[in-house]
């Protein structure tokens, strides 16, 4: 009894860190994009290479980075090692989902803007009611298996002291018990079940919606 209350006070955690990273990288990861294709140069140029070096390093590291840095270059150590993973795991989500996003944009026909805006649309008008629609049909798909892929990062967090699950198990593990190191992989398949059911149905909603 006592394994599984550990067990779920870890898994607590990885949920803390689930939602509150898709709370805010999913709109985060939207500005991104609009923020890489401004016409603006310095400020698509700039949004880039963050997408870039967020892209091309490993989030074990930018963890650590946004754990230790924070002290090491301004005197402001982090107050808390779980806001050092959250902040670390919005960043790194939101860069993979504005490439998602631009992807599913530019994906899209010019010719649907120049209908839209022959029938004397604006420029906004046409993104959210010609383009946005066909956007998210497209996108659904890569977003879910980003999404349930966060579900694993989430056991990550470990390597900076952050108490979720896996490190709830290895507790035990030390003390001769290896099933609950096993049962871990019970909560991320449940969590991976239930989002897979629920982007499923989603697909199927906008099934109607031939993009």
């Amino acid at each position: 009894m006592e394994q599984w209350l550990s067990l779920f006070e870890g898994f607590k955690i990885n949920l803390i860190l689930f939602f509150v990273t898709i709370l805010c990288a999913v709109p985060l990861g939207l500005l991104i994009t609009f923020c890489s294709m401004s016409k603006f140069k310095p400020l698509s140029f700039v949004s880039k290479v963050f997408v870039w070096i967020i892209r091309g390093t490993p989030l074990m590291l930018q963890l650590f980075v946004i754990l230790y840095a924070p002290g090491l270059l301004f005197d402001m150590p982090m107050k808390s090692r779980l806001t050092a993973a959250i902040i670390a795991f919005i960043i790194n989500y939101a860069a993979y989902f504005s490439e998602i996003y631009r992807g599913g944009i530019e994906s899209i026909p010019k010719g649907q803007y120049e209908a839209g805006q022959v029938l004397g649309l604006t420029k906004v008008q046409i993104f959210f009611k010609i383009v946005l629609f066909q956007v998210i049909k497209r996108i659904v798909p890569p977003m879910g298996n980003e999404i349930m892929t966060l579900v694993k990062d989430t056991s990550l967090a470990r390597i900076i002291g952050v108490g979720e699950i896996i490190m709830s198990a290895e507790r035990f593990s030390k003390m001769g018990l290896i099933w609950p190191l096993f049962s871990t992989g019970l909560f991320f398949l449940a969590m991976c079940g239930i989002l897979t059911l629920v982007f499923g149905k989603l697909e199927k909603k906008l099934d109607y919606y031939k993009a």
